[in-house]
């Protein structure tokens, strides 16, 4: 376990319209918001960010977690120990006894731990936790695929966000990418500059003695946003779930990861190529 570190929603590059929707998303007092992505994703780290946010006198935070990452001042932190049969989902059962207000769950990885995760947020708690999945549709699929009851599933998700890590392009050295722009047109996501207002300015990498002749330092989040509305609910059984919520995100002006990505692209802060190659 590392010692102590400062975590800030501010840092995490998350863009501006998603970021005001989850800041009311957290001051929810019931409900699941579920983070999903790969290992190395930066999952563990946003979720200590949306804790430290709530993190404040008269809320009682407790996570359950395997490892415990980072120490964070202020809040009960339990390690879960499978050898001893100390599992998530008994860590959880005696957890809620404790009646917190906000519970992380490290990882949601089997049927008992989903199930417990889930009723707990119908009974006033707010529940963060993790699922690696490829995208957000996909994690209530994969919730199903542990048994979850549809019923439940419906009532107490109220948002997926999917995450993944790009490198961010070395400030001293990137230079102009001439061929970004056609290659955002065979994407077909040049409508993204209009809608967000802006003049693309699309830089690629160098390399210098700033960054170890990489091109890049450091990393930002892209994010795809997907809130669980009666609108979507209606879908959760549906056969073409996937596609239908995509499009259904797509039609109120979220977007997906490639197009987050393209955005922060358009903005110079990373690279089209490095987009690709992470979300493509």
């Amino acid at each position: 376990m590392q010692d102590a570190l400062s975590y800030d929603i501010k840092t995490l590059g998350i863009e501006p319209d998603i970021e005001a929707q989850l800041l009311n998303d957290l001051q929810a007092t019931s409900g699941v918001i579920l983070m999903t992505g790969p290992t190395g994703s930066g999952k563990t780290t946003s979720l200590y960010s949306f804790l430290s946010r709530r993190n404040e006198p008269g809320v009682k935070i407790i996570t359950i977690e395997d490892p415990v990452e980072y120490q964070l001042d202020g809040i009960n932190q339990v390690q879960v120990q499978g050898d001893i049969g100390f599992t998530f989902a008994n860590a959880l059962r005696s957890v809620v006894r404790q009646d917190p207000d906000i519970i992380m769950v490290g990882e949601i990885r089997d049927n008992e731990t989903a199930g417990i995760a889930l009723q707990s947020a119908l009974t006033g708690h707010l529940v963060l936790s993790t699922l690696h999945t490829n995208d957000a549709p996909f994690a209530y699929t994969r919730l199903l695929d542990l048994g979850v009851e549809p019923f439940l599933l419906s009532a107490a998700v109220k948002v997926v966000l999917a995450q993944r890590l790009v490198r961010k392009l070395c400030p001293h050295c990137s230079v102009p990418d001439s061929d970004a722009a056609e290659k955002v047109q065979h994407l077909k996501l040049s409508w993204l500059a209009a809608q967000q207002q802006i003049s693309p300015n699309y830089r690629k990498p160098h390399g210098c003695e700033h960054c170890g002749n990489t091109g890049y330092r450091g990393r930002v989040a892209i994010i795809e946003y997907l809130r669980c509305d009666n609108a979507l609910r209606e879908l959760l059984g549906s056969s073409n779930f996937l596609s239908e919520a995509a499009k259904l995100n797509r039609d109120r002006g979220y977007r997906n990861l490639l197009e987050d990505g393209t955005l922060k692209a358009m903005r110079g802060e990373t690279s089209l190529e490095e987009v690709i190659r992470v979300a493509g």
